[in-house]
């Protein structure tokens, strides 16, 4: 698998660490290759896929189904990741795919159901926590289908489950976060007000999923102070990006100086926000200064989330006839599932000082020695 030489130099900084790195319709059986991320979450084709250049599923080793997560490719982080993953794994075995993008999450059964009823896949890669539902329904109906899922556990033994420590990535640019609000820090097109010491959190849809990010994010934030303010923002949808730039714009213009967001697209609008506030913000999943990259003055960093791992080593194990069905997999800090990442054009205006403090935070979570909470009620 290949390995993202940029993350990993900025890996040998204090928080970085080295990490493993289709369109509307239905499934096809058609591979060519011709999905590429960056190109926007619709696509007009209706139908697409992609085989990493291994040549059509009929002389493929192992052929995979995915079905990706509302928002499409294109989004610069979740679905991109998982992509990433897919095209890793294709470059490394005999791989082939087909992929569909729903654009609600009742399209989910249907496509999860078109991928299975053939029996032509090895392998249904299902991509966010909304298909839990149904994934749960369609595995017992299809027993002999090998399903993976991310961000969500279903327990049926033709189910192998990813979840992530995203709190404990969180944690980190919390604490990032916390320590630049509290310093007079410019950099590119934004900088801090130090009277201020607030931060923001936006985040997509309300849930347990989600809280896990703002969680680790305000405890993060209290590591380094109880008294910086820290505001939170819902906005219900992964995909509206006006409802992300009016919840950033808003907690700007009340002296926030940085915000986090989990928003899935509607984080450009957080982005775009933090341009015109001169402020800054920190990306999600992906390295959003590069995937976002017409931001990458105001990200100071990303809480990126190695959904890349999840897929590969989904189809490596199917490769290896080592189906892990039945078994949860959780990557956090220790298991490189989540990293904080400085951005690629602020984080060497970063402090060393910042950076080692973040660096040590790190270290504690993986030896136990700060436990990260999951829950913000519990906050």
């Amino acid at each position: 698998m290949n390995l993202d030489r940029r993350t990993l130099i900025k890996a040998t900084g204090a928080a970085g660490i080295a990490g493993l790195a289709g369109c509307t319709g239905g499934p096809t059986e058609d591979s060519d290759g011709s999905n590429d991320s960056g190109t926007g979450g619709d696509n007009e084709s209706g139908n697409e896929s992609s085989d990493g250049g291994s040549g059509g599923s009929g002389s493929a080793d192992v052929n995979v189904g995915m079905v990706y997560a509302t928002g499409g490719l294109g989004d610069g982080s979740f679905n991109d990741q998982a992509q990433s993953g897919l095209r890793d794994a294709a470059e490394e075995y005999n791989v082939s795919s087909d992929d569909v993008q729903p654009e609600e999450v009742t399209e989910f059964q249907t496509y999860q159901q078109q991928f299975a009823q053939g029996g032509e896949y090895d392998l249904i890669c299902c991509i966010g926590y909304l298909q839990e539902e149904a994934l749960a329904g369609n595995a017992p109906d299809y027993p002999d289908q090998n399903f993976m899922i991310v961000d969500t556990v279903v327990e049926e033994p033709n189910v192998a489950s990813y979840v992530f420590g995203e709190n404990e990535g969180s944690f980190l640019v919390g604490q990032l976060a916390g320590l630049l609000t509290q310093e007079e820090f410019s950099a590119g097109a934004g900088e801090t007000n130090p009277d201020e010491t607030r931060v923001g959190f936006v985040g997509g849809v309300e849930g347990d999923l989600i809280g896990k990010f703002e969680a680790g994010y305000r405890a993060g934030v209290a590591e380094v102070s109880e008294d910086i303010e820290v505001q939170v923002s819902y906005v219900g949808d992964f995909n509206d990006t006006q409802a992300g730039s009016e919840a950033a714009t808003a907690m700007y213009n009340d002296g926030v100086d940085i915000v986090y967001h989990a928003a899935g697209n509607a984080g450009r609008g957080v982005f775009e926000a933090a341009q015109e506030a001169g402020r800054f913000a920190i990306g999600v999943d992906q390295d959003q200064s590069m995937t976002e990259s017409g931001y990458a003055d105001v990200i100071l960093a990303s809480m990126v989330k190695r959904v890349d791992t999840a897929v590969y080593t989904s189809i490596e194990n199917v490769v290896n006839d080592e189906f892990d069905g039945g078994n949860v997999t959780t990557l956090g800090l220790e298991q490189e599932g989540v990293a904080a990442v400085y951005g690629d054009e602020l984080g060497d205006d970063i402090s060393e000082d910042v950076k080692s403090a973040v660096d040590e935070s790190r270290q504690a979570i993986i030896d136990g020695d700060i436990e990260v909470p999951s829950d913000p009620s519990n906050l």
